[in-house]
């Protein structure tokens, strides 16, 4: 009889047009707890025992913080593979030079980097393919066209097991400030605000540019990417600005949560990771640092959170710490864990941007072998659920990085490939 019952648990069931399933480790056949379960492009969530019933549905989607996602065509047993994303930032220009891509794929092939963030919408506003947002070419944001192809560049990293990340720059967008200055962040004498690099803010408190931020977010979904990361994500970090509503700390939070949640939402359908960029000093606060980023706040809408933990823009260091570029793995380590007691949820679900490039606050040194593992110390010893290493130049080696013909133990699965039915 208990056979029979274990295995009723976890063939297709059609009672009242109901599918029912159970999600497994493929490493252990373990169930997985609260993987996020894809039907009719609504959210559901495996349970205890890793099962779930969703209404009548011709694929599901599956997926889980720290393993990768599928799809499938019936109900039953489903799988995940483990995986822990070490990714490499590229931008839009160095993805598609072949001397910069090629030399990130040979780290791929030869130390333990198995994932990419690649510029999709960039820190100026232009939009690296074509889509079909008409919006984005009225504003001229589709000025520079790199990717030719979307769909058949995701796919050819996908068919060589890379785990593909969108950054998609949020409410730093000239062009569509320009366009639009009504939705731009103001001065106290109503002009518009420019950055330390003339550029424009979108006022993260209006509706409408939310919903073109998000259709390019979904068009990058649509293009097979594993991830989608929201990259500035907040309000800019300069007093006597204004918005249009009252620049109040509850009302920054209620912006970048309401969007995260809102994309959220409109990215379901596609089974797709959500991820966020934090400013690193965010976890030691209990207020949002006048940005409107909480962990707390955020944390709900994102599969990952993704704290910028270089030590160069630590200006003040941390607690014990004064000189962050001397407390490589301290900056990182403390700066996770501080975070997490706010959230409260797992270490899975922090990823942080690490330094891989030279410091420029301190003493100028050169981040190489030592400076760079013990950024990852840091990380892995708290668990997280990967990282990625940023230089804004797309330059790197193999300082800090384990080799594959040196690794004695690796629970990571590099073979990702794309997302299968």
């Amino acid at each position: 009889m208990k056979a029979l019952a274990l295995l009723a648990a976890t063939i297709t069931l059609t009672w009242g047009a109901m599918i029912s399933g159970t999600v497994y480790d493929k490493a252990n056949s373990k169930p997985i707890q609260n993987a996020v379960v894809i039907a009719n492009g609504k959210e559901y969530r495996t349970d205890i025992n890793g099962s779930f019933t969703v209404p009548t549905t011709p694929r599901i989607g599956v997926r889980a913080i720290g393993y990768d996602r599928k799809f499938y065509t019936t109900g039953g047993k489903m799988y995940l593979n483990r995986f822990i994303p070490k990714a490499l930032y590229l931008s839009s220009f160095g993805a598609t030079s072949g001397k910069i891509m090629g030399n990130a794929k040979r780290l791929i092939r030869s130390t333990e980097i198995n994932a990419l963030v690649i510029d999709i919408k960039m820190d100026r506003g232009q939009i690296a393919f074509k889509t079909q947002n008409a919006i984005a070419n009225k504003i001229g944001a589709q000025e520079i066209i790199l990717f030719k192809d979307i769909k058949k560049f995701v796919a050819d990293l996908h068919n060589e097991g890379i785990y593909t990340i969108a950054r998609i720059v949020s409410f730093k967008d000239t062009p569509y400030v320009t366009a639009f200055p009504q939705y731009g962040v103001k001065k106290s004498d109503g002009t518009l605000f420019k950055d330390k690099e003339g550029l424009y803010w979108i006022d993260a408190s209006h509706q409408q540019p939310r919903d073109y931020i998000i259709s390019i977010a979904a068009d990058a979904a649509a293009a097979g990417f594993d991830e989608i990361q929201f990259d500035y994500v907040r309000f800019p970090d300069r007093k006597g600005i204004k918005f249009s509503v009252e620049n109040t700390q509850a009302n920054r939070v209620k912006a970048i949560s309401g969007f995260l949640e809102t994309a959220r939402n409109r990215l379901t359908p596609y089974n797709v990771f959500i991820s966020a960029d934090i400013f690193g000093y965010v976890g030691w606060h209990d207020a949002d640092i006048e940005i409107g980023q909480r962990v707390d706040a955020l944390a709900p809408y994102v599969d990952y959170l993704c704290p910028m933990l270089y030590p160069s823009g630590f200006n003040a260091g941390i607690p014990g710490y004064p000189n962050p570029v001397k407390a490589n793995y301290e900056i990182v380590k403390h700066s996770l864990d501080k975070s997490l007691t706010k959230s409260g949820n797992s270490p899975l679900c922090y990823r942080p941007w690490l330094q891989a490039f030279k410091d420029y606050a301190f003493d100028r040194r050169v981040y190489g072998e030592k400076e760079i593992r013990d950024q990852i110390r840091g990380s892995e010893d708290f668990g997280s659920c990967g990282w990625i290493l940023w230089n804004p130049r797309n330059v790197y080696t193999g300082a800090g990085l384990i080799r594959l013909d040196k690794k004695t133990c690796d629970t990571t699965d590099k073979t990702v490939a794309k997302p299968t039915v």
